[in-house]
């Protein structure tokens, strides 16, 4: 059927009859399936180790750009920590970590490790209520654990100056909530012939476009779908995240986003894109893993070394990825000590092998490691 009068998908009166053309999304699923496995083959030799510090980065990760996506920015070490101590995974010193690090943490750990439960409304409602423990979004009070009541008017996602706002999206009218959300949940935990990556991705779309809750939404969603990935990937195990994946390519999300939103039930386009992001996620996921196997390593070679805690911790924070240079100021500021006591431990790591003077020039001396 082609588009008739109407401006939201929802709004079809074959709604919610998704049709996509598996032909033209073949080739696609089959490059996705090759870039898992290829990923999983290398985690299966590397040791139950090395899988659970793999998989304490991409939850990690995905745990901050599903937040960043939302405009909010977490606490690394806190994210970290947090999933480290819910997981068992020993990281040494643990960081302070506030409840909503620990809602949306323990939002993702449930969608992910206990994948193959049934999905209910309590079970989201579980999940919304994790995300806003206060009952507030920024300075506004919202309905936590139900659906949104569209009180204050149609939900609609904006942008733009108030007064000259442009409407992306409106949802449906929130007195469809209960049959919308009764239907969308039966086929999400029903067998189904969608390929079950490709249920991952009209499932996402589908929660995107109930937009059933004041706030959270998007984030929800993105649950959803790692939820469907995992229960895909017959693993609870998380090696690669589609959060930051999106979050590396926003624009493009948000405008195939609007696209389908406004389009047919043909949403063979939005599954095109998905698969995309999904395989680029686990390509970078390979990255990731390479990152881990050079720590390892590392650690390995300098194993029994006379490190005091100073010096762990510059070492930690050059294998995860130091931001900028390597200086013995910029180093003394982030340890808080003097700049001779930076000094006198970058030189001992010099003087051992373990770094060199950069060979990049500056007006201050930078290091990095030897090898």
């Amino acid at each position: 059927m082609n588009r008739g009068d109407w401006l939201y998908i929802w709004e079809s009166p074959e709604w919610p009859a998704w049709r996509y053309d598996l032909s033209r999304l073949a080739a696609s699923l089959a490059e996705v399936s090759r870039a898992q496995g290829l990923l999983l083959g290398r985690l299966a030799d590397v040791g139950l180790t090395l899988r659970d510090e793999a998989s304490l980065d991409a939850l990690t990760e995905d745990v901050i750009k599903t937040s960043e996506i939302e405009g909010e920015r977490l606490n690394i070490a806190s994210v970290r920590s947090s999933i480290a101590r819910k997981l068992g995974v020993d990281i040494g010193a643990l960081a302070p970590v506030d409840r909503h690090v620990e809602g949306v943490v323990e939002m993702v750990l449930d969608a992910t490790l206990l994948c193959a439960s049934e999905v209910t409304r309590d079970r989201l409602f579980a999940w919304h209520a994790a995300l806003f423990p206060t009952g507030f979004s920024g300075m506004a009070r919202i309905r936590v654990a139900n659906w949104r009541d569209d009180s204050t008017g149609a939900m609609q996602v904006v942008s733009g100056p108030i007064g000259r706002q442009t409407v992306h999206f409106e949802a449906p009218p929130a007195a469809r909530l209960d049959s919308e959300a009764d239907r969308f949940l039966a086929w999400l935990n029903d067998d189904s012939a969608d390929p079950p990556v490709l249920k991952a991705g009209l499932a996402h779309l589908w929660s995107v476009t109930l937009h059933p809750f004041d706030d959270g939404n998007g984030r929800i969603a993105r649950a959803i779908g790692d939820l469907l990935l995992a229960r895909a990937d017959g693993s609870p195990q998380r090696f690669y995240s589609l959060s930051a994946q999106i979050q590396r390519e926003r624009k493009d999300y948000y405008d195939i986003l609007e696209r389908t939103q406004k389009g047919t039930l043909d949403v063979t386009e939005w599954l095109a894109w998905f698969l995309g992001a999904l395989h680029r996620a686990v390509d970078s996921a390979q990255l990731t893993l390479n990152a881990v196997l050079t720590k390892s390593r590392f650690w390995q070679r300098w194993a029994g070394s006379p490190f005091n805690e100073r010096q762990l911790k510059l070492l930690n924070r050059l294998l995860d990825g130091f931001d900028g240079k390597l200086t013995s100021s910029k180093w003394a500021a982030i340890e808080k000590c003097s700049p001779d006591t930076a000094l006198r431990d970058i030189s001992e790591l010099v003087a051992l092998g373990v770094l060199k003077k950069s060979a990049a020039g500056g007006r201050s001396t930078s290091y990095e490691l030897a090898d």
